[in-house]
């Protein structure tokens, strides 16, 4: 299969960001956007002023606001955000072929049903082959066209391959793995221990207490990863260490700048009341610790986070109740 024709579901900035990458790598490709104002600024101006503001977009690319319109594409890059995948997927449900393959680019868990997208996909869209896109990747700098590495999973290895192939080049490498679980659990995983990094640094806290934070993170996403069936070499990899790495070092990061409003003392309100882009971690926090939980799974990280934008416990208190943990093991 050629993939010569890509459909994205999603107008956000990293929807935009993939479609300008997609198009880079010799691909048609029609966007659907939900706001009947990114449909227009995409088509009449060539920008999309709302999510993804001062970036040129390619002339070649085409916006629509009928969803049905992408299902006859040969492949379709779900980007829409974690917790609205269900109702967009099952919208498509009655129109997409057999055997299409459907990659899932938003990095989350749903929070209702604690599911991770595949399952969610597996669910709302049968006939679909799914795939996973994820890794480091900034939307602003895949749109410029700065290099980036990110992992495609897929089980089908000829269809991985063959998407890898469809949708990469030189600047935007894609790196072919079978574990469809592990790249979502990194993707989604990060984002909760990205506000925690980012509360270090609104409370001050300095490098030594990022380092660790990030660090023994990591601890949680891989020990959380492997109880659903992850494999450590992808959560080692891009789609796992990599995306922690740039998500819990950068307040360019929507997640760990929400978490340095709430260090610097602004309410989950407050930014997310300013914000029109979506932080995943906010939702996903509450599913990670009820799966951890009920799995016996000890993700102290994630649960101080979950306490804070739960608001069962302040910044100062979740931060005191990590410090206060008993000393242990390090591999433990």
């Amino acid at each position: 299969m050629a993939y010569q024709k890509i459909g994205i579901a999603g107008g956000g900035a990293w929807g935009t960001a993939l479609a300008q990458a997609v198009i880079q790598s010799g691909r048609d490709v029609l966007l659907w956007a939900f706001e009947a104002e990114t449909v227009r600024d995409i088509n009449d101006a060539h920008v999309n002023r709302t999510y993804l503001p001062g970036i040129p977009l390619d002339p070649s690319l085409r916006a629509t606001g009928e969803l049905a319109g992408i299902a006859a594409c040969d492949a379709i890059l779900m980007v829409a955000p974690a917790q609205h995948t269900r109702a967009i997927a099952g919208e498509l449900a009655g129109v997409l072929p057999e055997g299409r393959p459907v990659v899932m680019c938003s990095k989350g868990i749903e929070q209702t049903t604690r599911k991770l997208m595949s399952q969610v996909m597996a669910e709302t869209l049968p006939q679909a082959v799914p795939a996973v896109l994820s890794g480091p990747s900034f939307a602003a700098e895949v749109a410029k066209g700065l290099p980036a590495a990110l992992t495609l999973a897929c089980e089908r290895e000829e269809m991985g391959e063959a998407l890898s192939l469809a949708l990469g080049h030189a600047t935007f490498r894609l790196y072919w793995s079978g574990d469809l679980i592990g790249a979502q659990i990194g993707g989604a995983i990060k984002n909760v221990l990205a506000i925690a990094a980012g509360i270090v640094v609104g409370k001050k806290l300095g490098k030594n207490a990022q380092a660790a934070i990030t660090t023994r993170g990591f601890a949680e996403m891989a020990r959380f990863g492997r109880a659903l069936g992850g494999r450590t070499e992808t959560l080692t990899g891009l789609s796992g260490l990599g995306d922690l790495i740039l998500t819990c070092g950068s307040p360019q990061s929507r997640n760990m700048s929400l978490g340095v409003a709430l260090g610097e003392g602004k309410t989950l309100e407050q930014v997310l009341g300013a914000r029109k882009s979506v932080s995943e971690g906010v939702y996903t926090a509450s599913a990670v610790v009820e799966i951890a939980q009920s799995s016996g799974l000890d993700l102290p990280i994630c649960e101080a986070v979950h306490s804070v934008v739960s608001g069962e416990a302040t910044v100062d208190a979740a931060i005191e109740e990590l410090l206060a943990r008993p000393l242990r093991a390090e591999l433990s």
